[in-house]
């Protein structure tokens, strides 16, 4: 059974905790694994948030040019069910919305 599984976030940080996650405890090759924006233009995902969001004292100065132009697509390429349960179980972790598979 190879397919692909997609699901988008809504912050650039919840793909990449995704992403991590699959990597890393579920042993998932990071070339089997695709980031993407879901529309045209560059985008850091819908909400702020990690590096874009006001840290406590000493930090630098809040910033307001967020790239926030649509959601984080991920999507991994699975050869097996058990490898696809994983896949579902870290993005719906990280509050992935999947996308048919």
């Amino acid at each position: 059974m190879a397919t692909t599984l997609e699901a988008t976030f809504e912050t650039r940080r919840e793909a990449e905790m995704a992403v991590e996650r699959l990597v890393q405890e579920h042993g998932v090759e990071r070339s089997d694994i695709f980031v993407t924006a879901e529309g045209q233009a560059n985008t850091a995902g819908v909400d702020v948030a990690g590096a874009d969001i006001e840290a406590g004292a000493p930090s630098p100065p809040n910033r307001g040019d967020s790239a926030l132009n649509g959601a984080i697509v991920v999507s991994v390429d699975v050869n097996d069910e058990a490898r696809a349960t994983d896949v579902r179980a870290a993005f719906a972790e990280f509050g992935g919305q999947s996308l048919v598979d």
